[in-house]
């Protein structure tokens, strides 16, 4: 659940900040650390709805709305993980789950860019967890882009999200005693352009 919550969203924060500014030329953005986060969220036992956030997430963006293309890179270190409580992030971080010792990143590699009416609608790409790479679709939910009064930046970000069956990535840990699957993953992005 923890791995798909990471590299979807290392995606999808990444896609989304390049979907605004690239009026008819390929506009290059980095991820701007501070207001970038990817979060995972998993039934509990069918009682509530479990978080988790990635705080470390890196990488860049490079878009073109009007060829309707663009690639990003993005890196989510997953020592990063955090539940807010300390047991449970060192079993996050054990093979159980992260396996932080062995796989120290998350990646999303974005290689399809979806614009509807010049605002990017989704990213598609590989997202490699645990080893292990599969594609995914990152659909966004909102997007703007401005200019960013105290770092006095031109700023493009957004909200994105997807859903994966963890276990295609092998995390399958739990599924046995009814922790799910199925996790979506929301990512929280914004991007500087360069």
């Amino acid at each position: 659940m923890i791995s798909v919550l990471r590299n979807t969203a290392i995606s999808a924060a990444l896609l989304c900040g390049v979907s605004g500014l690239a009026h008819g030329e390929t506009a290059n953005y980095e991820v701007e650390p501070t207001h970038t986060f990817v979060t995972v969220e998993v039934m509990h036992f069918k009682t509530s709805t479990l978080r988790i956030r990635f705080d470390d997430v890196q990488g860049t963006i490079a878009a073109d709305a009007k060829k309707n293309e663009g690639t990003a890179d993005i890196k989510i270190k997953t020592e990063s993980v955090n539940s807010g409580t300390k047991d449970f992030d060192d079993h996050l971080k054990s093979s159980d789950f992260f396996n932080v010792e062995k796989f120290s990143d998350i990646t999303f590699t974005g290689k399809s860019f979806d614009y509807k009416d010049d605002k990017l609608a989704s990213v598609g790409g590989d997202l490699t967890l645990l080893g292990q790479t599969h594609p995914v679709t990152l659909k966004n939910t909102n997007y703007n882009c401005y200019f960013q009064p105290v770092m006095k930046e031109n700023v493009c970000g957004g909200d994105f999200e997807t859903t994966i069956k963890r276990s295609e990535w092998g995390m399958d840990w739990g599924i046995d005693m009814g922790i799910p699957d199925e996790v979506k993953i929301l990512v929280q992005i914004e991007a500087i352009v360069k």
